[in-house]
């Protein structure tokens, strides 16, 4: 009894001193609802002269249609509104939406339709 109690108070121990990493204000999950893989992500400040790195480059594979990706910014400061850009694997298609609060934003799901040829997305 007193190792089991010992091990507990070790571990809730540990437990209560692991680095707990920070969750941005800025940081939302980004869901492909297109019917189609996406290969490139890319966000930047909004209004920036240019794209940062695209955030599936160190990923092996596409964005496959139905997958979400954790979107986490490190160095965000107090930049709420961003720009976004996607590209479609299977033609380099690109779409984009500018100026959006990702402060207020924690779900961004993006639907291509077929009779518009439209992608759009929507806000949660």
């Amino acid at each position: 009894m007193n190792k089991f109690l010992l091990s507990a108070v070790l571990l809730l121990s540990t437990l209560a001193t692991a680095p707990v990493q920070a969750q941005s204000a800025q940081d939302f999950i980004l869901v492909n609802k297109t019917g189609y893989a996406l290969s490139e992500i890319y966000i930047s400040p909004a209004k920036a002269d240019h794209w940062g790195d695209d955030l599936l480059e160190n990923e092996d594979d596409a964005m496959e249609d139905g997958a979400s990706q954790k979107i986490t910014f490190s160095n965000a400061g107090r930049v709420c509104h961003w720009d976004l850009k996607v590209v479609y694997e299977e033609d380099d298609s690109e779409a984009v939406w500018q100026d959006i609060n990702l402060c207020d934003i924690r779900k961004i799901t993006i639907r291509w339709n077929k009779k518009s040829n439209v992608t759009s997305a929507t806000f949660d």
